[in-house]
């Protein structure tokens, strides 16, 4: 597992705990935390403290024919990581991308021959070193599979079966294209939530987020799963619950936002929409200031909910300029 937070953290330990050989690789306070006391999983159900084998760097592990990387960390760190497994790991090493957005599958084919992307619909948060949770059970996440941007094989097939063992549903997918794109749509509102807090309603700033970003994909001729088809996959499978009392909080931009990460992947959310808008000369305002927005907090290392919704669609509009 190349990231160790909230996705990398809850799949690396639910593996871990059905007998799989897994190694996370973190970073920072996060790694100390898991090479010093384990990995700490809570879910509505149990609290555990797994210690699965843990290093900083990809150089320190010896990567042989039959490893697999789950690559986890959010997509502005993609190149940086993938150039550090380069230095260690052969070109044939497959790459599967279990992040938000379509850019990460592009930026590891530059480097590996085998990447497969994975659709990630999981409810997890990662807050505090050491500590990942995982709020839906007893079905942790969906975790579909399939050969970038097309195809299957058998490696598919058998991450498919292997997830699907460990507390995950997962399909393995011809056109695993279409269901990230659909996941990129529904990730718009990760900007609002960063910009206007976690409790902001999904209202009128998120559905011209959507809009904004669905008349864009049409413009592009690109393919993408829609809320009926999404609704389906998902049916009764997410059953998300409080942990130890509480609620969950936000999703993984509003987390970022409140570690202080320094960074955000807003740039390969609402970005992703913005850049195929002035590729295909389709107006992406909300988007362009969510953006703008979510990654000015992002490096000034404020929390999320500076702005309202209506001081940010009043920017959006033109009829005022607000600072946060």
């Amino acid at each position: 597992m190349l990231g160790a937070g909230a996705i990398g953290g809850v799949i690396g330990a639910r593996l871990f705990q059905r007998g799989h050989d897994v190694v996370l690789i973190a970073r920072g306070a996060h790694y100390r935390a898991l090479a010093e006391g384990g990995l700490r999983l809570e879910t509505p159900d149990e609290s555990v403290t797994l210690r699965v084998p843990v290093v900083a760097y990809p150089s320190a592990l010896a990567f042989g024919p039959e490893d697999v990387v789950i690559l986890a960390v959010k997509s502005q760190d993609t190149r940086g990581a993938l150039d550090q497994l380069l230095e260690v790991a052969p070109s044939t090493t497959p790459i599967v991308c279990g992040q938000n957005g379509v850019e990460n599958e592009r930026v590891a084919l530059r480097c590996f021959e085998h990447v497969y992307g994975m659709c990630v619909m999981c409810p997890a948060t990662h807050l505090e070193p050491g500590l990942v949770q995982a709020s839906s059970s007893p079905v942790t996440g969906l975790l579909d599979v399939g050969v970038w941007p097309s195809g299957l094989d058998d490696r598919a097939r058998e991450l498919a079966t292997l997830l699907s063992g460990a507390t995950f549903d997962s399909v393995a997918r011809e056109d695993i294209a279409r269901w990230k794109w659909g996941k990129l749509l529904m990730n718009l509102g990760n900007a609002v939530q960063a910009v206007c807090g976690a409790s902001a309603p999904a209202g009128t700033l998120a559905q011209r987020a959507l809009d904004e970003g669905v008349a864009v994909l049409a413009a592009a001729g690109i393919g993408f799963v829609g809320p009926e088809e999404d609704a389906q996959r998902r049916g009764h499978l997410l059953n998300v619950r409080p942990i130890g009392g509480l609620e969950r909080g936000g999703g993984s931009s509003w987390q970022s936002l409140v570690r202080g990460a320094g960074s955000i992947e807003t740039d390969y959310l609402s970005g992703e929409i913005v850049l195929q808008g002035r590729l295909w000369g389709i107006a992406t305002p909300v988007n362009s200031v969510l953006q703008r927005l979510a990654n000015q907090l992002a490096s000034q290392r404020r929390p999320p909910g500076a702005w309202t919704e209506a001081e940010v669609l009043a920017m959006i509009d033109g009829s005022s300029i607000v600072s946060g």
